[in-house]
């Protein structure tokens, strides 16, 4: 089995669980994970707590670019699908140069 990211991918999904991150770096992480994404690539994310204001953060940042649904949304253990949707002639991520949602 080979190392890369995507041999992680379990159809498709790509796992980010919060928890292992420091807080103090864990926003970062979790843009810079969704600015890698392809369209139609999905991340599960994976938390402790419902992450309200990342949610907001997400929104005004990405807009409908990035698809949120909970596949989990039990206390102290919340399981989030991000699938990213790149929308031709939106112009916004196109010129990052990676393929993700990179965007404003």
């Amino acid at each position: 089995m080979s190392c890369s990211q995507d041999a992680v991918a379990e159809n498709g999904v790509f796992p980010f669980d919060a928890r292992a991150i420091s807080k103090r770096f864990r926003h970062a992480a979790i843009f810079g994970a969704l600015e890698s994404l392809g369209d139609g690539d999905v991340m599960r994310f994976m938390n402790d707590h419902d992450p309200l204001p990342l949610l907001q953060q997400i929104q005004h940042r990405y807009g409908p670019q990035v698809e949120v649904n909970y596949v989990e949304r039990d206390p102290g253990n919340i399981v989030i699908d991000f699938k990213i949707r790149l929308q031709s002639g939106a112009g916004c991520g196109e010129s990052a140069g990676s393929g993700g949602c990179g965007c404003c």
